[in-house]
């Protein structure tokens, strides 16, 4: 049998080397001129992820091989935030070490807070994380077990009370899952654990050498890769995909993978975009310096994350953000939250970007040599309307994220940082990986023992 995947990046190497895997023909469309989808960079700079969480899952990936995962190095502290009246929180990966940087009362709550994210994440993580969407049933079953853990009624913002600085830093998880965190649901705080509980990881030349591999890992097994064409729209049958155009011609395949952006792929197939709210996007500044910095990742709170919440979501890009800065040799990486793109008129990105580095430049100085800005425009190549995660996570409907299945077309299955389990490197790849083996046990049979076994009691559903 033969399958195309749509998209390089993490979600459409793991696909491409599950499919691979099963014995198929697999050819990857990429409208880039190499992989990596949002880790690809400017010249060295990171332009996405910058740190790896939940490394067991990569890792799986390369032992499904028998290949190794490239050394990767804990990170600790995991970052360090400031608060513009001078406060500085360096999480570590001790919890000692790190509640001794805090007050009684502030330890105690850091404690609390710690072991409800990681109660949330253990008791959500088979249903939402390691298997396929979930059914109806699958749901109830949830909702009996765990369900009253993840807090249902509770607003995260009402959740993670706990001081003038242990809030914002508390809230600012769920921005990782494209959310405003003063809309999201409690739940959410299960991302907290991920990071403060199981830890960072640092990898040689960053996430775009984790691209690479994968790449290197595909070629070896046989996927085939055309780079640098764009997919223009899929040929809709009845209940199938018939073939795909791209900018250089037809392409038809017995099923197919789309890893690029849910909302491209219902454009493609000629379907009406959904109504729901789209989440936040990003607005980053590429910087080159002039010589070497530590590796360093530092977060610096603006004087009002209320307010700051309450631009992005008029639709205009805050005046006084909240700074994420990383670090690592003669590059810098600078973020800030923005909304996805929308009707308001908005500041031009070079000027804007000189807004940040002039902020930055207060904080914490660096010997710039060069920059460009990429605002949501720029992220719109990958992601619709600049949204990086699609479907804006407010409320426990909103946590959800959409399933692989695409309009009733059997043959094509959704992955991605936009659809289940959600984004950011470690999900993507799950989404790919269990995405190509879900399509594969309801097309071509595809056996589950090609499943990612886990380091643990549970494992990886086709």
């Amino acid at each position: 049998m033969k399958a195309i995947v749509i998209g390089a990046g993490f979600s459409g190497l793991a696909a491409a080397l599950r499919l691979r895997k099963a014995g198929l023909e697999v050819s990857v469309i990429e409208q880039f001129d190499q992989p990596g989808g949002k880790a690809i960079g400017w010249e060295g700079v990171p332009t996405g992820p910058t740190v790896l969480t939940l490394p067991e899952i990569p890792r799986r990936i390369f032992q499904a091989f028998g290949a190794a995962l490239p050394e990767l190095r804990p990170v600790s502290p995991l970052t360090r935030y400031t608060w513009p009246d001078g406060r500085v929180f360096a999480p570590e990966l001790d919890l000692e070490a790190t509640l001794s940087q805090l007050s009684a009362q502030e330890a105690r709550d850091y404690r609390r807070l710690l072991q409800v994210a990681r109660t949330m994440y253990e008791g959500a993580r088979d249903v939402f994380i390691e298997g396929a969407p979930p059914h109806l049933a699958q749901l109830l079953r949830y909702g009996l077990r765990d369900g009253l853990k993840a807090q249902p009624t509770r607003s995260l913002a009402a959740l993670v009370q706990s001081g003038p600085h242990l809030t914002p830093f508390f809230l600012r998880f769920a921005t990782y899952l494209g959310a405003n965190p003063y809309q999201a649901p409690a739940v959410l705080h299960n991302i907290a654990w991920v990071e403060l509980g199981l830890g960072v990881f640092h990898l040689s030349g960053g996430m775009r050498a984790l691209a690479e591999n994968l790449f290197r890992l595909a070629v070896a097994q046989g996927v085939r890769f055309s780079f640098g064409h764009k997919v223009l729209r899929m040929q809709r049958l009845p209940g199938r995909v018939g073939a795909l155009q791209t900018d250089q011609g037809w392409h038809s395949a017995d099923l197919y993978v789309s890893a690029a952006d849910r909302h491209f792929t219902l454009g493609w197939l000629g379907l009406p975009m959904p109504a729901y709210a789209l989440g936040v996007s990003g607005f980053a500044v590429l910087i080159k310096l002039a010589e070497a910095v530590p590796l360093g990742h530092h977060i610096y709170f603006s004087s009002d994350y209320r307010a700051e919440w309450r631009e992005i979501a008029a639709g205009g890009w805050p005046q006084n953000p909240t700074l994420y800065l990383h670090t690592d040799g003669e590059t810098a990486f600078l973020l800030v939250n923005a909304p996805s793109m929308g009707r308001r008129q908005l500041p031009e990105a070079e000027d804007y970007a000189r807004l940040l580095l002039g902020k930055l430049a207060q904080l914490q100085p660096l010997p710039i040599a060069e920059w460009r800005a990429m605002s949501p425009r720029d992220y719109s190549l990958t992601a619709y309307r600049g949204a990086l995660y699609g479907r804006a996570p407010h409320g426990l409907l909103g946590a959800l994220r959409p399933g692989w299945g695409v309009a009733g077309m059997r043959n094509l299955v959704q992955v991605g940082g936009t659809v289940h389990p959600g984004g950011g490197v470690p999900l993507s790849l799950l989404s790919g990986w269990n995405g190509a083996g879900w399509l594969l046990d309801r097309i071509a049979g595809g056996s589950k023992e090609d499943g990612l076994e886990s380091e643990g009691p549970h494992r990886s559903k086709s």
